[in-house]
């Protein structure tokens, strides 16, 4: 009797805390992968800032440090301390790195224009280090100079611990440094700033293709650098030329590659707009979830707190043993593996004979021989990549009805 008497009560507190619960979600709701975001974009010529979203924010720049690896070393270019002929060596050191990377082995050499394509095409983590030992001595000394060569271009919230990006909890920057970062190398390299237009080159007869898809199908796009680790989300530098004007524009903490991708073509659009004196209107053609997707992911931005001095917020941990498949990834970089062998030939036979079986799945893939390790044996890996993930299990599980061995690769892999 009693209990029924007090019901209503209870009942009406119970409401009132769900409601009062419910008030104070917004501000909790911001997940980690949300609140991440950030981007800008700047003119080139002037520096101005033409859009941004928490520009401050400190994240892990992931492969974007291969920016300021390309800088010193077109630095030493200019200088005459090396020319693209010169021939780098390669450390056991550098040859350990994690992929992505050229599989380059100890006691080897790579020529420095050779070295300039494998960084921004493949994002040779191994290439990184070749250069970063070649220039510093080792890679800690290197990762000091970049350091002090971010603080002389006014980058004062970026810290560099090594040359690649692979996962360091020290090694941090922001959207607004890595934009002075992308506006200093086309202004103070313009020489050499043509080679982040590369779209292919050939090693040793394999032709790698760019990671940077936004520069192929952007208007104007001509570089410059992608990166991801697991910690950072999907971050790319992007620069593009228009009517006279020249935008730089950055994105960190994209959910996805194609994400980030359709992202920096709508700020990189404001950002012209606002140039010319227009409405920062978004001209490229997007679904209206997609449009809905970058409202909320730009106010959870703006909802989640930054500290004064641009200090991380809400980062997840840089963990090396996590993210030894970090470099650079995007929307079409799964691969399948059908085979490794002792011999180049016979795996670019069984790559080509995998193809054969896949018809129209392999209309934009291509045929790539990874050379590795299998123990202390060399091994070359039959590969076709530049699937999505659901062109990739299509593909596997169409060579698995053909009885034939499928392996899924993921991007970065």
């Amino acid at each position: 009797m009693t209990t029924t008497r007090y019901l209503p009560v209870i009942i009406s507190f119970f409401a009132l805390s769900v409601l009062l619960f419910a008030a104070a979600a917004p501000g909790r709701a911001a997940q980690p992968r949300e609140s991440r975001y950030a981007s800008i974009v700047v003119d080139a010529d002037t520096g101005n800032v033409l859009y941004a979203v928490n520009p401050d924010r400190q994240s892990y720049p992931a492969s974007l440090t291969k920016v300021m690896t390309l800088y010193l070393l077109f630095d030493a270019l200019e200088s005459g301390r090396l020319t693209l002929a010169s021939q780098l060596p390669v450390s056991a050191h550098a040859a350990a790195q994690a992929p992505s990377k050229l599989g380059l082995q100890p006691g080897e050499r790579i020529g420095v224009e050779q070295a300039v394509l494998a960084l921004v095409t493949k994002s040779a983590n191994d290439v990184a280090v070749v250069i970063a030992e070649a220039l510093g001595g080792s890679e800690a000394a290197f990762a000091g100079m970049m350091t002090r060569k971010a603080r002389q271009l006014g980058m004062h919230n970026t810290t560099y611990q090594n040359a690649s990006g692979l996962p360091d909890t020290d090694q941090v920057s922001t959207p607004r440094d890595q934009a002075i970062l992308g506006r200093s190398i086309v202004r103070n390299h313009a020489r050499n700033y043509h080679y982040f237009s590369t779209r292919q080159f050939n090693w040793r007869g394999q032709p790698i293709s760019t990671h940077n898809r936004l520069m192929l199908r952007y208007q104007g796009a001509d570089g410059i650098k992608t990166g991801y680790i697991h910690a950072s989300g999907f971050n790319l530098i992007a620069s593009a030329r228009r009517d006279g004007h020249r935008v730089v524009g950055v994105v960190f903490g994209g959910d996805t590659a194609s994400w980030r991708d359709r992202n920096m073509a709508q700020i990189l659009d404001k950002g012209f707009a606002r140039l010319q004196g227009g409405a920062p209107e978004i001209r490229s053609a997007q679904a209206d979830d997609d449009r809905g997707d970058l409202d909320r992911l730009i106010a959870s931005a703006h909802a989640a707190p930054v500290k004064a001095g641009g200090k991380p917020v809400k980062m997840a941990a840089a963990r090396p043993r996590e993210d030894l498949g970090a470099g650079d990834s995007d929307s079409d970089a799964w691969a399948v593996q059908v085979g490794a062998f002792s011999e180049h030939k016979a795996a670019h036979h069984a790559a080509s004979a995998a193809a054969s079986k896949l018809g129209g799945l392999v209309s934009r893939a291509t045929i790539v021989v990874d050379k590795g390790k299998q123990g202390k044996a060399q091994v070359f890996r039959a590969r076709l990549a530049g699937f999505t993930e659901d062109q990739a299990r299509a593909a596997c599980k169409r060579l698995a009805k053909a009885k034939k061995d499928c392996k899924l690769v993921q991007p970065s892999t």
